[in-house]
Parts: structure tokens; sequence; C-alpha cells
């Protein structure tokens, strides 16, 4: 398949949906100015926590989320560029600061689920009295993860994406796309032969801009779902086109070799009677 030595690797919030689910979710329950006043007090992913006990408190109940959820807004495009690079043969994987439940219930709803071999989120679960936990990828509360760079406290997609690239056999490229400041630290970790798709005018485009030199992977912007399913498909039709081309140039050189070898065979000497 053409896909077959790609891996695309997708942020979540504002590259495939087109909001922050955690937002979206909070505005739509009505808990917004309680999120806002509580923000200040305590990292993003702990706070999402917090306002899930409060949503609980206040009645509501998981298929009030599930309900929001499967309401968030997206480009129409967006489903058919995942489809389409799927059936390509690409591997897909989501790499994403939002939560597995939000994650996994706006996937499930698309019929998308199936398309990506790995989901690399914050881990949450539906506890026995019905409330949503959510809690960080890496816990902060007992180490630092060691990046010095952008990253939030509770996850380096850095760091993810090294360990992606040690777990990848061949010389697969990565396809990685995003939108935000925590997109930026993985940004630098690709190879030359990767490509990386910032979404322009947003955080991580602009980090880029201010260096593009750091970046070693090729670089092609985005805009919006339609955009990106143009650039992604155009990337896919292209990297397999130049492996195709390369395997015929390597059989080539492999029948020319044969072909040399035979002409350059010394004749038989007689057999003398």
């Amino acid at each position: 398949m053409a896909g077959n030595g790609i891996v695309v690797v997708f942020d979540f919030d504002k590259t495939i949906i087109d909001c922050d689910c955690d937002n979206w979710v909070i505005d739509e329950l009505g808990f917004t100015d309680l999120f806002n006043q509580l923000l200040p007090t305590m990292p993003w992913n702990s706070l999402m926590d917090k306002m899930m006990k409060s949503v609980h408190e206040q009645g509501k109940t998981i298929t009030d989320i599930v309900e929001v959820l499967k309401r968030t807004p997206m480009h129409p495009r967006i489903v058919p560029a995942i489809k389409s690079a799927h059936a390509l043969g690409c591997e897909l994987r989501i790499l994403s600061d939002a939560n597995l439940f939000f994650i996994e219930t706006i996937l499930e709803h698309l019929g998308l689920r199936e398309c990506f071999s790995e989901i690399t989120t914050n881990p949450s679960f539906v506890d026995e009295q019905g409330r949503l936990r959510i809690f960080p990828y890496h816990d902060f509360t007992k180490t630092s993860h060691g990046c010095n760079g952008l990253c939030p406290p509770n996850m380096c997609k850095g760091m993810i994406i090294e360990r992606i690239q040690a777990s990848l056999e061949g010389n697969k490229k990565i396809i990685y796309l995003g939108d935000g400041i925590g997109d930026y630290c993985p940004s630098l970790r690709l190879e030359e032969a990767d490509y990386m798709m910032p979404r322009k005018n947003f955080p991580v485009w602009d980090l880029i801009c201010k260096n593009p030199m750091l970046i070693k992977a090729e670089i092609h912007e985005w805009s919006d779902g339609e955009e990106l399913e143009l650039v992604l498909l155009q990337l896919i039709n292209m990297i397999s086109a130049e492996e195709n081309s390369a395997q015929l140039i390597s059989v080539d050189c492999k029948l020319q070799t044969i072909s040399a070898s035979a002409h350059a065979l010394p004749q038989a000497l007689p057999v003398p009677q």
C-alpha cells in the first residue's frame, strides 16, 4: 500500500477537532465562570479533574458529557482526510494533552476509532459513582518529566515522539500535525526525512517562524480542514512515489550488475585433444 512507510501523528484539539474539547465541555455544560475562577490556582490537568467533580455534584451525568462531545465542532473534510490516509496504508496515531474519554468518545461517534493504532494522552475513567476522573499522563506531583522547554508539567510530547521514533522499524517517515505550544517540542525532535504540518497562525506556527532553521523536518503549513486534507494526502502520495522510484532504481541497478557480471565472464578454454 502507498502509505506503508508513513506514520502520521495527530494532535487532537484544534487539529482533528476545531476547538479545545476541555473548554467545549466546560462551556456547553455551563461551568465557564467556575473554571476561569479556579484556573490561576492549579495546573490545567488537575483543574479538569476538579471540574468533573463539580459537574457530577451539580447533577450532570456521563450521558450529558457524551452528548456534548458528540456536538464537538470540526471541519467537514477532517473525517475524509483521516479515512483516506488510513486507507492508503499509513499508521495513524494521536498525541494529545486532552484525555482518553473525550478523545475516544468523539472518535467513536465519528466512526474513526479503528483508524488509529495508538492514542497517547492523559488517562481518564468513569468511577463507581459515575464521575469522570482525569489524571496526568506524567505524574508531575512525584517527578518532573525533565523537559526544560515550553511543555506543560503533565506531558512532554517531544519525549513521546522520541519513544515513537525508537519503536519504528525500517526507514519509516513521520508526518506530525499540530497547532499548540505543546507541539513545538516534538517538532524539534523530527528528523530531516520527516514532515511537520503546523496550523498556520496558531502558537506552534508562530514559534517555528521565529527560527525555522531549528526544525530539521520539512515544514508544510495548513490553515483549515480543507488544506489539512490537501497537504496531508499530497505528502503521502509524494513520499510513496519517491519510495517506489527508489525501489525501481535499486532493482534496475541489481539487474545491471547481473548483466555486467555475465558479460565479464572469461571465455572457456579449448580442451586439448
